[in-house]
């Protein structure tokens, strides 16, 4: 195995910090960028309406699903490429960009023609040929944790993107699996300081998966914040209850607005500290 201290992804490769710019934002140059939208995108209007509210809120980029890998066969699967293309709308309309998640090389493939970032999901974390792929195609990537991978594996999941060419890499905690059943999965606070000691790349944080509940969101980024999360994604959509995927983890837009200025407040003082 290649020595950590030659590894393209460790801190003792690279002292500063690796700044993923996106144009009309950067992740990692110490300022806090929310990411949020719903999980799955399900029609214009609702995109359309969500990220002119979004914007408003001063959210930095948007999310949405258009390729769902689901639990169960039945359950819905996303748009594919339409949803792809009504992001893109959304995204016109609002000048955010977006990220949407590939689940295969298909997929990636359609996705890049008309993502900002592309992201790489828990179940797809170790999907090494994906992996390499999403490297050599140059765009951002989101490299969420998997939910029963150690830190050094999510490291070097994110060490087969960079060993393609492509240092544009975020990885985003979104909490793991352990005997806890009570919140959907287990968030892991200390994966975010401990990765910024191990890597350079930002590290983002998503309670939306990491406690499966809308009511523990709130205190989860606010941990996340002061943990040193570079930024959150968090899952918002218009009408949970009706939601086509994850609405019991889906903050209304509402809620979201509440949250945001003590996630500022929280990110300045301990910027400050």
């Amino acid at each position: 195995m290649i020595p950590v201290n030659k590894m393209i992804t460790s801190r003792s490769t690279k002292k500063d910090n690796t700044v993923v710019d996106l144009g009309s934002c950067r992740i990692g140059d110490g300022s806090l960028t929310i990411i949020a939208g719903p999980c799955a995108v399900e029609s214009l209007d609702q995109m359309i309406y969500l990220a002119r509210l979004l914007k408003k809120m001063g959210v930095a980029i948007i999310r949405g699903g258009a390729f769902k890998p689901r639990t169960s066969p039945y359950s819905f699967q996303g748009l594919g490429e339409e949803g792809l293309k009504i992001l893109s709308a959304a995204s016109a309309e609002t000048g955010l960009p977006f990220v949407t998640e590939a689940t295969d090389s298909r997929s990636l493939e359609i996705a890049c023609r008309y993502a900002d970032v592309i992201q790489i999901g828990s179940r797809n974390m170790q999907n090494f040929s994906l992996l390499r792929e999403a490297g050599k195609s140059k765009k951002p990537v989101l490299l969420k944790r998997g939910f029963s991978s150690t830190l050094e594996e999510w490291i070097m999941a994110a060490e087969y993107i960079a060993s393609e060419g492509n240092q544009k890499i975020i990885f985003c905690e979104r909490g793991i699996r352990t005997f806890e059943n009570y919140t959907r999965n287990t968030m892991d606070i200390s994966a975010i300081p401990a990765i910024k000691e191990l890597s350079h790349f930002p590290v983002v944080a998503d309670p939306s998966h990491g406690t499966g509940r809308r009511s523990l969101v709130g205190p989860l980024s606010r941990a996340s914040v002061a943990a040193g999360a570079d930024g959150l994604m968090l899952e918002v959509h218009e009408n949970p209850p009706e939601a086509l995927s994850d609405g019991p983890q889906s903050l209304y837009p509402a809620e979201l607005e509440a949250l945001l200025p003590s996630l500022k407040a929280l990110h300045g003082a301990c910027d400050v500290a």
